[in-house]
């Protein structure tokens, strides 16, 4: 299940929330306040994405002293409430005309018992966006790399369908020069965090030509004097995002449940020649594709079927059969009088004509 993502124009990483034609969406927290009356009259803001779990839920039971099983509980409480708030708000988003997603904060280890939660607390639809929301590179506070392919390779399992990764253009970087590492991360759909005005020259395109969607304003950049972009209803820490096409579009791609295409690798790619008047008209080089390396996976499966095909050829050759023979005096004379064959048409005998046969050629001449 692949996605063809096309490459993102210039303007898409210079400000493109000025477009007034680029769809907008807005992810946020429990804690965030939303007026859903006032948002509705944005008519840019096309989806609302919405946190959904944090790590592992709370423990079911709880043990401990007096102020354990008092933080036991509360954290219970918090989680359900969340949860709570998470559904109801999924009703009036959708009530709204609005797209759905939901996020999950990834955190150090389990990431199989996080897929599960973030599942089971979120109860997408069909039509709901997932996303794992990778805060940095640092396996101390948030889920490593490896784990987060873990991560997204159960919720394939589970669902049949892939999230969009969530992180920042350091964090992306990283993922993108390593992409022999991380088969599954470099391949998601990017939802790109950077506040800044220009991203062009950070964007990682080397693997991702493009984001799906890129979170443009928050806390970090948004107070009460300047924001990039302001929603009606909305804090001003409310994340907002912009994605690199119009309502329609992003309408009709949501929720982005796929791989995007696996870009060429250029290390395993040559140059195609330029003419000198392309050249002095500052056209880009281009690349023509041979055949990259194979994977590990590819490999074992070549080994397999090479060692099968030389193991066949040391199997035993095909047995002669034989007619059957006389047994007796009496039937070897009445054999010999009416019916005895040459050695040639023993020779020529077809194998189905007697179910005998022999592995020794040495027997086989004797007994002719």
């Amino acid at each position: 299940m692949t996605m063809a993502l096309g490459p993102a124009q210039a303007s898409d990483f210079s400000a493109p929330w000025k477009d007034a034609d680029r769809a907008l969406v807005i992810d946020a927290y429990e804690y965030n306040p939303i007026d859903w009356a006032e948002l509705a009259t944005d008519k840019r803001i096309v989806g609302f994405i919405n946190k959904a779990s944090d790590g592992m839920p709370p423990a079911y039971f709880c043990f401990g002293d007096e102020t354990e099983t008092r933080l036991c509980k509360a954290l219970w409480k918090r989680h359900a409430v969340a949860q709570e708030l998470f559904q109801t708000r999924k009703v009036v988003a959708k009530a709204l005309g609005l797209k759905w997603g939901a996020y999950h904060l990834a955190r150090p280890g389990n990431p199989v018992g996080q897929a599960n939660n973030f599942i089971n607390f979120a109860k997408p639809g069909p039509d709901d966006l997932l996303a794992l929301d990778i805060e940095d590179d640092d396996p101390t506070k948030w889920m490593s790399l490896e784990d987060a392919e873990e991560f997204v390779r159960h919720v394939h399992r589970r669902l049949g369908r892939f999230p969009v990764l969530y992180t920042n253009g350091k964090t992306a970087r990283h993922i993108a020069d390593n992409t022999y590492k991380y088969r599954l991360l470099s391949r998601l759909p990017l939802w790109y965090a950077r506040y800044k005005p220009d991203i062009g020259v950070h964007f990682p395109m080397g693997n991702w030509q493009g984001y799906v969607l890129w979170q443009f304003s928050a806390k970090a950049n948004c107070g009460r004097f300047r924001c990039p972009y302001r929603v009606a209803g909305t804090p001003n820490d409310i994340d907002v995002n912009v994605a690199p096409m119009d309502a329609a579009t992003l309408r009709a791609q949501w929720p982005f449940g796929g791989l995007i295409d696996a870009q060429p690798d250029y290390l395993a790619s040559i140059p195609v020649p330029l003419s000198r008047e392309a050249g002095l008209a500052g056209n880009a080089i281009t690349y023509a594709t041979v055949v990259a390396s194979p994977s590990f996976t590819e490999m074992i499966a070549m080994f397999s079927a090479r060692w099968a095909e030389f193991r066949s050829s040391f199997q035993m050759p095909a047995v002669k059969t034989l007619l059957r023979l006389p047994r007796g005096i009496a039937e070897y004379v009445a054999w010999t009088l009416k019916e005895k064959p040459s050695a040639s048409a023993v020779e020529a005998a077809p194998a189905a004509s007697d179910p005998v046969s022999t592995a020794s050629t040495e027997f086989d001449r004797g007994l002719r």
